[in-house]
């Protein structure tokens, strides 16, 4: 479903050489309810406990959030041993290992935890299959903060594969007691590939009930690749270090267009809209609106046009905040 966008600016007829360009956005794109939450956090435990406030890596990948967060007083480490004993301190939405709460108890940190509940969900289906002496095997991207946290739940029980060459050569313990998890943030179609390869050499694995990857991800992936059916060239609002977003990307390639990540307008090359008279635009679930109208209102001031809006599906998710947060 197609609709004229609000809050865009149309340009004047006559007045571009490339009159006409139409600019689709996807929907749903950007921010999903497990970022909106981690930032509500961060903004919350600022007001109530006030500057410092200690974040632990990236709240969420995007660094304009990061930086917003960071002029307000909030401040973003690396590692705990940065944060002063006794100390407020927010886990990010990513998630972290029993080791770094403990490390938080040891130190005498207030945490605050943004991890996303879906994530949440995959540590705990971690720790059950643990608890039950079951071997585990975790599709994801090796280094990624989340699949960090979630291997973490398991440490040297806990198997990582990326791909399906990855699962046709991992060695387990014992096939017949085996879990799959998977990192949230995954192409659902590279994901499907890679459990399809583990379920042929393990036919007794057990999936988790209900999918591992998220909502957000799988309704963005799925915009995109409407997108790519009716836009020759994609630009994915998003940083390079976000797996949604770069997920974005690869899915419109894949899907046979030409796809290109972005932090924001400076980064693209003209050269890209060569002859493309619709260009489509989504954003990865960290990517604030207020790229993407940059964006879309920086190709409508060269090339003229209007933006159109790509309705896929209507996400109406929402997250508790954690208890002591919550507003009145």
């Amino acid at each position: 479903m197609a609709g004229r966008v609000e809050g865009f600016t149309p340009s004047p007829p006559g007045c571009y050489p490339y009159l006409g360009m139409k600019v689709l956005l996807a929907k749903p794109r950007g921010f999903c309810a497990g970022v909106e939450r981690a930032i509500e956090i961060v903004e919350l435990a600022l007001a109530v406990h006030h500057p410092p406030v200690y974040v632990r890596k990236e709240i969420v990948h995007n660094r304009f959030v990061v930086e917003d967060l960071s002029s307000r007083g909030a401040v973003f480490v690396e590692e705990l041993e940065e944060v002063p004993p006794e100390s407020v301190v927010v886990f990010s939405a990513h998630g972290v290992s029993p080791t770094v709460w403990e490390e938080a108890r040891v130190r005498n940190l207030t945490v605050i935890d943004a991890t996303c509940p879906l994530v949440t969900k995959v540590h705990l289906e971690a720790k059950r299959a643990r608890d039950e002496g079951r071997g585990i095997i975790l599709i994801g991207h090796a280094g990624h903060d989340e699949v960090v946290g979630t291997m973490g739940e398991a440490p040297g029980l806990m198997k990582l594969v990326t791909c399906p060459e990855d699962a046709r050569a991992v060695a387990v313990a014992d096939p017949s007691k085996l879990t799959v998890l998977t990192q949230t943030t995954l192409s659902t179609d590279d994901a499907a590939a890679t459990l399809g390869a583990l379920r042929t050499r393990f036919p007794s694995l057990r999936t988790p009930p209900g999918e591992d990857i998220c909502y957000a991800t799988r309704n963005r992936q799925r915009a995109v690749k409407e997108l790519a059916a009716r836009a020759p060239v994609i630009l994915v609002v998003g940083a390079p270090n976000s797996s949604n977003s770069r997920r974005l990307r690869e899915v419109a390639e894949s899907a046979g267009a030409k796809a290109f990540l972005i932090n924001h307008m400076a980064e693209a090359d003209w050269v890209w809209f060569t002859d493309a008279g619709t260009v489509g635009v989504t954003a990865g679930a960290s990517a604030p609106e207020l790229l993407v109208r940059e964006v879309v209102n920086t190709l409508i001031a060269r090339f003229g046009g209007v933006a159109e809006e790509i309705v896929v599906v209507h996400e109406e998710v929402h997250f508790a905040l954690p208890a002591g947060l919550r507003k009145p």
